[in-house]
């Protein structure tokens, strides 16, 4: 088992643990409802390029496609930071609170942070699933100026129609009338507040603000968000590409390395070196 050795220190209000081993840092910071378990992964260079990856619904940073994604991107000379949304993985908060909008909040506190590093040259999003949704809110809501380029990995849109339609994932309820939780078989509870802020979430409305590069990658074989959602996230932007590969699912398993290449050749043509 790999030693760590923690040392603390405030910097921008900010703890830190250091993984002697590895160019990885574990930190904390402040999100929506209490601290956020985070990673900075940062190739061997003095300057670099930042890529803040998001995971998705009921995931955490850990999962296998962002770890091969981040490792591609240190590869080429670009770093990443990881984190667990609120309720997930190893931050504070309670699952049955956590909404999208409050994940966005979660988000810009991580972006707060990064822009903030002394040796970052430029900051793009990335984010899996309902964390494509958030990164394409954030880079709608921060703009051009702010995020080089925007990678959306699957982005769940279809989380606003589930919501408006009274089905979460297969679990039926009266829209009218919101039950406090929404109980989903095998996976988790989500609380009322989850199914009222994103039935009527601007999400392509606030997303198409952003004007920069934009890659979408989506599996034609995704039976969770099916690829329409990703090609109507298409049509919305002014400056995008889309890539639609067959026979993969949602989480791209199998095909994870695909994904990670396609992701970093984006950033790398589009991010300053």
């Amino acid at each position: 088992m790999k030693r760590f050795l923690f040392g603390f220190a405030l910097i921008c209000g900010l703890i830190f643990s250091v993984n002697t081993e590895a160019a990885v840092k574990y930190f904390t910071l402040d999100g929506a409802n209490g601290k956020l378990s985070a990673m900075i992964q940062t190739p061997d260079k003095e300057n670099y390029p930042v890529v803040i990856l998001m995971h998705g619904f009921n995931s955490s940073k850990n999962m296998p496609l962002l770890r091969d994604i981040a490792d591609k991107l240190e590869e080429n000379g670009i770093a990443t930071v990881r984190f667990d949304f609120n309720g997930h993985g190893q931050s504070y908060g309670r699952f049955e609170d956590m909404t999208i909008p409050n994940e966005i909040e979660d988000a810009s506190k991580v972006y707060e942070y990064v822009s903030h590093l002394p040796n970052v040259t430029s900051i793009s999003l990335s984010g899996h699933s309902q964390g494509g949704v958030v990164a394409s809110m954030l880079a709608g809501e921060l703009g051009t100026d702010k995020i080089k380029s925007v990678v959306l990995l699957a982005p769940a849109s279809i989380l606003r129609d589930m919501a408006a339609h009274g089905d979460l994932f297969g679990v039926k309820y009266d829209t009218d009338y919101l039950p406090p939780y929404v109980d989903i078989p095998g996976c988790c509870r989500v609380g009322q507040d989850y199914v009222e802020t994103a039935k009527n979430l601007p999400i392509y409305e606030t997303a198409a603000r952003y004007k920069g590069k934009v890659l979408i990658i989506h599996g034609m074989a995704d039976d969770l968000v099916p690829y329409s959602y990703g090609v109507e996230y298409d049509k919305i932007y002014t400056n995008s590409e889309l890539k639609l590969l067959p026979g993969l699912n949602h989480n791209f398993v199998g095909n994870e390395d695909t994904v990670a290449e396609e992701t970093a050749d984006f950033v790398k043509k589009n991010t300053d070196k």
